[in-house]
């Protein structure tokens, strides 16, 4: 079975983005499979090659296209995808894949139909998130405005016209069926974990943090990028009170984004600067490091259309570690965690409930060791990235087999018996 996978961007850069494709990759080769990686015009391109290779993966890139048009809002959007189409017809002619799997955000989606219309190969819609409420979460667009309107209409035409959708929660599912969309075209395969990376080690001090002393310390973590709508503002404004009853608290802030600037702003307004440290982005290699350094982790994230939708990575991730998990009570968390039993929520929104629930758990630490083993039983035992892979295969075999030997099939003139 081989595959061809459009991906909006890839390793070497780092997001829960990449952290899944990669998961999903590494997997479907174990079951022996063979995927063919390709990015879109975002992704930046080495100058010297038009393909990479990374951690033993190997992406194929596309050109960022330099004229004109590629700088005029929605014109350029086009032009993204008619440089993607043309660059996944090269690789497709090259490679014979049995199916296309496009990967969020739409363009994405409408290069891949416009592929699988030309060479008649059934395509995926892999759906992470809604690209519109992205855009609007980072303030580039307003709910109520044209372009975001535009967006979800071409959204869902992208899911329309797609031969299977695939999402990643529940929350993603029961939106796009309220959109028309049959439920039987739908398959979810969730964010999971590969347990062996998120084990923790045995020297935590490996970590190369030399100006951060950690001695007698609570220490609070956050690991991720630095969004507004993850709420790490609303936790450093919680920060005064939970020191307050917990002089000893110190905040590790792990990652980097597009708000790091204003949260390191409001950390010397709220006069934290030597109770709250941000590490800068750091090598995937070394989280467990700094999840073995943490007491408590936090996931602040706001109430909104994009979080009440979209499941997170990392509180998983946490979770599988052994680390206990407060979070806020945003849908997204609510299919992760289970108040009192694999984690704690608190209302989203609210530093003053979040500085509550942070004193009240610091307290009582009894009561971890049974949440954290019920947590990470959640996670190894039923989110591994081998148990969502496998929901791939029945989807992939099924539209591989309807495939109407009376579209024309450039590519069909492949050995099928081949692996």
């Amino acid at each position: 079975m081989r595959i061809l996978h459009l991906l909006d961007h890839s390793a070497p850069l780092q997001s829960g983005y990449v952290s899944r494709t990669l998961a999903i990759l590494r997997q479907q080769q174990a079951f022996g499979w063979q995927t063919i990686q390709l990015t879109s015009p975002k992704h930046p391109t080495p100058p010297d090659s038009p393909r990479e290779e990374v951690d033993g993966v190997i992406f194929h890139r596309t050109p960022t296209p330099t004229h004109l048009a590629a700088r005029i809002p929605l014109l350029g959007q086009m032009v993204m995808v008619a440089a993607l189409k043309k660059r996944a017809v090269e690789i497709a002619r090259a490679e014979k894949p049995d199916l296309l799997h496009a990967h969020s955000p739409l363009l994405n989606g409408l290069a891949a139909l416009a592929v699988g219309r030309e060479l008649g190969l059934p395509v995926i819609y892999e759906i992470r998130a809604f690209w519109e409420d992205a855009a609007a979460s980072h303030g580039t667009s307003h709910p109520q405005g044209a372009r975001y309107h535009l967006t979800r209409r071409l959204e869902t035409h992208v899911m329309r016209q797609a031969d299977a959708i695939t999402v990643i929660c529940e929350g993603l599912r029961r939106d796009i069926i309220a959109r028309g969309i049959p439920p039987e075209k739908i398959t979810t395969i969730p964010n999971a974990v590969e347990v062996e990376r998120f084990l923790i080690p045995t020297d935590p001090q490996r970590l190369d943090l030399p100006e951060l002393d950690t001695r007698n310390r609570e220490i609070l973590g956050y690991i991720g990028s630095f969004y507004a709508y993850e709420g790490l503002e609303l936790l450093l404004e919680a920060m005064p009170a939970i020191r307050a009853k917990r002089p000893s608290v110190l905040l590790l802030l792990v990652g980097g984004g597009p708000e790091e600037a204003r949260l390191r702003q409001r950390t010397r307004e709220l006069q934290l600067d030597t109770h709250v440290h941000f590490t800068g982005r750091l090598p995937a290699s070394v989280i467990p490091n700094c999840l073995a350094m943490v007491d408590l982790m936090l996931f602040p994230r706001l109430p909104m259309r994009l979080t009440h939708l979209v499941t997170p990575l990392k509180p998983l991730e946490a979770m599988a570690a052994g680390r206990l998990v407060l979070a806020s009570d945003v849908g997204g968390h609510q299919e992760l965690i289970s108040h009192q039993r694999t984690g704690f929520l608190f209302p989203a929104g609210d530093s003053t409930a979040l500085a509550h629930a942070v004193i009240a758990l610091l307290a009582d630490r009894a009561s971890w060791p049974a949440v954290i083993e019920q947590a990470r039983r959640f996670a190894n035992e039923e989110r591994t990235w081998l148990a969502s892979a496998r929901r791939y295969q029945p989807l992939y075999e099924r539209l591989i087999a309807r495939g109407d030997s009376s579209i024309p099939h450039p590519l069909r003139t492949r050995d099928r018996s081949a692996p």
